[in-house]
């Protein structure tokens, strides 16, 4: 019997790599790995890589179409709930063993959300969201051929050891001021009242 599969990667990004790459929209974009294959997961879970591309290969109509979306946190649902997404996923590509993946987060209020999280430093993972049956062999439970990807959601607890976000470089780095935040309180201070004296 097919049951919802939920997998969890963290991704390690940093705070400067929202303001460093942005997609042909203007959205930030972050990249890393989405799954390992053919290993045992911190949920005790065995993807083989055969099962992987065939699900990566019909996922890529979503991903050319721009209807590769997730949302931010996971439902207990096979249904990609539109008011909750969070972020699109670009690209995907294969590196080894490791699925990875360019990472839209898009202006609605659930990518808003993970947008700041991840500006302040908060470690977010990745989660890949499916429906399939499971067979114990031996230490490991095997995800079985009826395996159907859904999607990859934003979650705060990872499952898979190696899958670290790093952040997409394009063209000059640049640094975050640490007087933003700052400035932006006082600014909000002094304005408050309707009339604003600094300005």
């Amino acid at each position: 019997m097919k049951s919802l599969l939920i997998e969890t990667h963290q991704f390690n990004l940093s705070p400067v790599a929202l303001t460093e790459s942005k997609s042909a929209n203007g959205n930030p974009l972050v990249e890393g790995p989405l799954a390992t294959v053919e290993i045992k997961n911190g949920n005790g879970r065995y993807y083989s890589k055969d099962l992987w591309e065939r699900e990566i290969n019909k996922y890529m109509t979503l991903v050319k179409e721009r209807r590769a979306c997730g949302e931010l946190d996971h439902p207990d649902s096979q249904i990609i709930n539109l008011k909750n997404v969070s972020h699109n996923i670009a690209k995907i590509w294969w590196d080894g063993d490791n699925i990875m993946g360019a990472i839209e987060i898009l202006p609605t209020p659930s990518g808003n959300i993970l947008k700041e999280l991840i500006g302040a430093g908060i470690k977010v993972g990745v989660s890949s969201r499916g429906m399939g049956s499971l067979k114990q062999v031996g230490e490991v439970l095997e995800v079985q051929d009826d395996f159907e990807l859904l999607c990859w959601d934003f979650v705060s607890t990872p499952s898979n050891p190696n899958s670290f976000m790093s952040p997409l470089h394009e063209g000059k780095t640049t640094s975050i001021n640490p007087y933003n935040k700052v400035n932006s309180i006082i600014t909000e201070i002094l304005c408050s009242n309707g009339s604003c004296p600094i300005f």
